[in-house]
């Protein structure tokens, strides 16, 4: 899943680092910047981007730049786009809070700044979005999701790869990791079965998201089948099998985005 961002600072060199660490995150889209509150408002009008990164202390007070851009937000928009603060001082965050700010970060940022923002809008995307009642095909644009204890009592989604009025029903938490063969994919499910689908794998990046990752060119992993990441490999082990899937350096966002979950769910380090 990708969000779509602006940037609103009156400093240039702190849009560019911003900028700079945001690109190093897959999920993350660049929409464009402003230096001011009016051009702010109307980029944020104009392109209703998901995320706004918003100085609320500039230096150059002439900018404007402060919370009361969400208030101006709300006159026309029904939804507005969640703000990230982003300042030099710590004792704005009351106020921060207050406005329902989605999150608070101190300059300069931090690259465990945006995997722990990426995780919460991703977890928070689970429990308000997703929709399991409906069996879909990959015709369609499915959203596979861990099931919330809120719908557990609902059916498993389930997946339907058609081919020459040939129908393979499977519940994709059963899906382990797909690989890229040309033009077509192979899904390898836990119980060692293996189906080929007349999609490329970037089709299925594109259709199926949280838990699946995209970890290298020619594969997408399940993390719920993740037993083991050796980062001087360059390595991921699935569990249950001998299998070993390779993560290249393009993709080693997302194995920091997988290490740094594990880390906040039930852990211990040992």
């Amino acid at each position: 899943m990708n969000y779509s961002y602006i940037i609103i600072d009156d400093n240039q060199e702190s849009v560019l680092k911003t900028k700079a660490i945001a690109d190093s995150f897959s999920e993350l889209d660049f929409v464009a910047s402003a230096n001011n509150y009016g051009d702010g408002l109307n980029l944020v009008l104009e392109h209703k981007p998901h995320l706004v990164f918003l100085e609320i202390d500039p230096t150059d007070k002439a900018s404007n730049l402060s919370l009361l851009l969400i208030n101006e937000l709300h006159r026309y928009l029904n939804v507005i786009p969640k703000i990230i603060v982003t300042t030099r001082k710590k004792d704005l965050a009351f106020d921060a809070i207050k406005y329902e700010v989605a999150d608070y970060f101190i300059k300069p940022l931090l690259k465990i700044d945006l995997v722990k923002l990426i995780l919460k809008l991703n977890k928070a995307k689970i429990e308000t979005e997703v929709d399991l009642n409906e069996p879909i095909t990959f015709d369609e644009k499915p959203t596979f999701l861990p099931q919330p204890e809120s719908v557990y009592h609902q059916k498993p989604l389930t997946l339907c790869i058609k081919s020459y009025g040939d129908y393979r029903y499977i519940d994709a938490k059963d899906i382990c990791y797909l690989r890229a063969d040309n033009n077509s994919t192979d899904i390898h499910l836990n119980n060692g079965d293996m189906i080929t689908a007349f999609k490329t794998l970037k089709h299925f990046e594109g259709v199926l998201s949280y838990p699946f990752i995209r970890i290298h060119n020619s594969y997408i992993v399940n993390r719920n089948y993740i037993s083991r990441i050796h980062n001087g490999n360059s390595v991921c082990y699935i569990k249950n099998s001998s299998v070993k899937l390779p993560f290249s350096k393009s993709y080693k966002v997302n194995i920091d985005l997988i290490i740094s979950e594990f880390s906040n769910e039930n852990y211990l380090e040992i």
